[in-house]
């Protein structure tokens, strides 16, 4: 069922000329960050070195034990929560996965295979084993999940469409209207396993995966040609647009006859804050690159002494960094680049407001 939200985006980008982006036209990103130790009191991050684009997270970690005595930690990677709701459109890279991250993690050279640890919330209330008890899968997106709750007993059905565990979606795919159960429970899951941090000494941690990459088919702080609308003051705070990036996109706007530019936004978040929980509070050395895919694209995103280092390439860096805030990037993709990033054709769809 996730695969028809994706679909009605890639029909808005390969479809629409520069218009102004309505709310359905989006898709939303999902912050991910990076790794948590649970003895963070003695170890210590010397360096982080970031690379974010809209294909590829990698991360490159050095800690060091500064104990006089090995460490056994569980470090642990959390996955951004997944909202099971069939009128929300979240940005999965592999939707019928549970590992829809593709995360993969390297420790001191070697490959690890971690633990995942699945759970599941309704209105805040823990309904994992509702869910196992009835061989529903955990995952709330792809057709596993759905399939399996068509099988249910309409008393249980009823009884978790009380309970805020599932809804109804009204739907009209191109057959005519369906109603059909749907996931509405939220799912918090997280990578994790043991490491041993040997005493007084660093070790080399890694690890990579496809960001979840929101969408807009427009650009939603520009109107008749002009910097406004509801998102303007929001992304000027968030994304730090300075002049020059709005100029560009104002002088984008000008050469399309409707004055709305034919540009798309892809937004990417990165949850810094958690790389200030080291033992010494900060990163010693930290450093982080932005590749905004394409020189024609435009990218904007807060930081200090960002410096360009390639055609598509940006670099901050800083010692003894403690993050007040997190990564959030804004990178503005042109028609044709953008038909290389969407996903394939598919119908639109067209739904009712759920019902009981």
């Amino acid at each position: 069922m996730r695969t028809r939200a994706l679909a009605l985006f890639a029909a808005a980008i390969l479809a629409s000329a520069a218009s102004p982006a309505r709310a359905n036209d989006s898709i939303a990103e999902l912050g991910t960050g990076g790794l948590i130790l649970s003895r963070s009191d003695v170890i210590e991050l010397v360096s982080e070195d970031l690379f974010v684009s809209m294909e590829e997270v990698t991360v490159a970690y050095e800690f060091r034990n500064r104990s006089d005595s090995d460490i056994e930690a569980i470090v642990a990677f959390p996955m951004p929560e997944l909202e099971g709701n069939p009128f929300w459109q979240p940005a999965l890279p592999s939707a019928e996965s549970d590992n829809f991250l593709g995360f993969e993690v390297m420790f001191d050279g070697a490959a690890v295979t971690p633990n995942l640890e699945h759970r599941a919330f309704a209105v805040g209330i823990d309904v994992t084993e509702d869910l196992v008890r009835h061989d529903v899968p955990l995952y709330p997106f792809g057709e596993a999940a759905v399939a399996a709750l068509a099988k249910l007993p309409d008393r249980v059905a009823a009884d978790w469409i009380e309970r805020g565990i599932i809804v109804i979606d009204e739907f009209d795919a191109g057959q005519g209207w369906q109603r059909v159960r749907s996931p509405l429970w939220n799912l918090k899951s997280t990578y994790w396993w043991r490491s041993r941090f040997p005493a007084g000494r660093s070790v080399a941690v890694s690890h990579r995966y496809r960001p979840s990459v929101g969408g807009t088919a427009g650009v939603t702080f520009v109107q008749d040609g002009k910097l406004g609308g509801e998102t303007h003051a929001d992304y000027k705070a968030r994304y730090c647009m300075d002049g020059a990036f709005e100029r560009a996109v104002l002088k984008a706007a000008a050469a399309s006859p409707d004055g709305y530019p034919a540009l798309f936004e892809q937004r990417l978040s990165y949850i810094l804050k958690t790389g200030g929980n080291w033992a010494n509070g900060t990163i010693g050395r930290f450093r982080l690159t932005v590749d905004k895919g394409s020189p024609r694209n435009l990218v904007s995103f807060c930081g200090t002494g960002v410096r360009k280092t390639g055609p598509t390439t940006f670099v901050m860096e800083a010692q003894d960094f403690y993050p007040e805030r997190n990564l959030d990037i804004l990178i503005l993709v042109g028609r044709e680049e953008m038909r290389s990033l969407a996903p394939g054709d598919g119908a639109q769809v067209t739904r009712k407001a759920a019902k009981p």
